[in-house]
């Protein structure tokens, strides 16, 4: 059995290829096929399935359009409910794709609907566990609570979990491979393992799920300190049930505009180049969410700060970057939004305020100052004292909640999110000073 895994770091997650006998299965595909058709024509193999664990949240998959493209069936459990051609695929059935034997087993607790995929040959089993069992962590239990046909609230999922974990493991063997559809950065699920892979026995001696424990301690321990969840969670899920259209004729259907000077009034700009840069010059109403490389976490956060079916243009650097950008925007469904792709001309004016960091340092009660970190770090404790802790996913609903009369500071834990942050609140407050600590929250820990 030969697997191929395939990581999209922005989005810490994992898909798989599986060949045996010139046949090809994909496993949680992510928006655009072009890597596994490559993959394939590498390897001279035939698509022939795409399996789905569940409808995920946190990106789009490209399952309806690999169907399209190459016939392959698609196979995902029944109590999704999906609204596109599929075989449904539940606990006790079975296939084959060439000489390995795959089955699905009945694993909810991330929610109600997950599968974990059993494959099969010649006595080596891997475990395709989505977004059930990670690399010394399992999923979370409280997405479902507003998504998809089968909603859930968290303590009922967590009890699943906790079953889950208890029994549906129990008859494989220790040997057996886990794959799992994420890792370490991912907002499915806290303290994942950077690890790709594992087997059950390292899960069932590292992983704090598979030790003795009531249900009431386990569910007391998945519920706590999860991250916050992005509005475009719930939007994913709808997108992922009904099977999205074809990437690449949605993005490039997405207007190009060079050199511009202005936009309509009132509608966001998402600006993704360098803080450097934007600050010197942008548009009104724009949020510097930067994408300067795979590292910097651009879908979670436009995600996070824009709403799904927001119209929105995107700002970018160079004509040089828009097939990237577009690409990253459309892993989360979002190019349909899209007003356009726009480059700046060198007549924006709108400049952000230069900050005196000297002047901070000795007068910090000279500032009202922003904390942007997550409710988990925050709740580790303040770098400021007197700062005033409110979420950047929330920061554009709550900033009436700031007090006016002094200039802002905008810190978050390492200086990305503050650019977006003060960006904001630039937006919100045209008549008060707002600066950006960014990396400079070091001078401080």
């Amino acid at each position: 059995m030969k697997i191929e895994q395939f990581k999209d770091e922005p989005l810490a997650h994992y898909s798989y290829a599986i060949v045996s006998e010139g046949k090809m299965a994909l496993i949680d595909p992510s928006r655009n096929p072009k890597q596994y058709y490559k993959f394939a024509e590498e390897h001279n193999a035939k698509i022939v399935a795409v399996f789905e664990t569940h409808p995920h949240a946190d990106f789009v998959s490209g399952h309806l359009q690999i169907h399209r493209e190459t016939g392959a069936t698609i196979y995902v459990s029944e109590k999704v409910g999906v609204n596109y051609p599929h075989e449904p695929f539940d606990e006790g059935q079975s296939l084959k794709i060439g000489k390995i034997s795959i089955r699905p087993l009945h694993t909810p607790g991330h929610s109600p609907d997950s599968l974990t995929f059993v494959a099969e040959e010649d006595g080596e089993i891997a475990l395709f566990t989505g977004d059930t069992l990670f690399i010394g962590n399992v999923g979370r239990p409280d997405l479902r609570e507003k998504a998809g046909n089968m909603k859930a609230k968290r303590v009922e999922l967590a009890k699943a979990m906790y079953n889950t974990i208890q029994t549906k493991f129990n008859d494989l063997p220790d040997e057996a491979l886990v794959y799992p559809a994420h890792g370490a950065g991912s907002l499915c699920g806290k303290n994942m393992s950077d690890s790709p892979s594992s087997t059950l026995r390292d899960e069932r001696m590292g992983n704090w799920a598979f030790k003795e424990q009531t249900e009431e301690e386990f569910v007391e321990e998945i519920l706590k300190d999860q991250p916050f969840i992005p509005s475009y969670f719930k939007f994913n899920v709808d997108i992922n049930r009904d099977g999205a259209g074809n990437v690449q004729q949605e993005k490039y259907r997405v207007p190009l505009k060079i050199a511009v000077n202005e936009v309509e009034a009132g509608i966001t700009v998402v600006d993704v180049r360098d803080e450097n840069d934007y600050k010197e010059g942008h548009l009104p109403d724009s949020i510097n969410i930067m994408s300067r490389t795979e590292g910097d976490k651009y879908e979670t956060w436009l995600g996070a700060i824009v709403e799904p079916n927001e119209p929105f243009y995107l700002a970018v650097n160079s004509v040089e970057d828009i097939d990237e950008l577009l690409e990253r925007t459309a892993k989360i469904g979002y190019e349909k939004q899209m007003k356009g792709v726009i480059t700046l001309s060198n007549e924006v004016f709108r400049k952000s305020d230069e900050f005196d960091l000297e002047n901070f340092k000795s007068n910090k009660n000279n500032y009202t100052i922003v904390d942007i970190r997550n409710e988990s770090e925050l709740a580790e404790g303040k770098i400021f004292e007197d700062a005033i802790g409110i979420p950047l996913n929330e920061l554009r609903d709550r900033a009436d909640e700031l007090p006016k009369g002094k200039p802002f500071v905008v810190h978050c834990a390492g200086g990305y999110r503050s650019a977006a942050g003060s960006s904001i609140l630039e937006n919100k407050f045209n008549d008060q000073k707002v600066f950006d600590l960014s990396e400079a929250i070091q001078d401080f820990k």
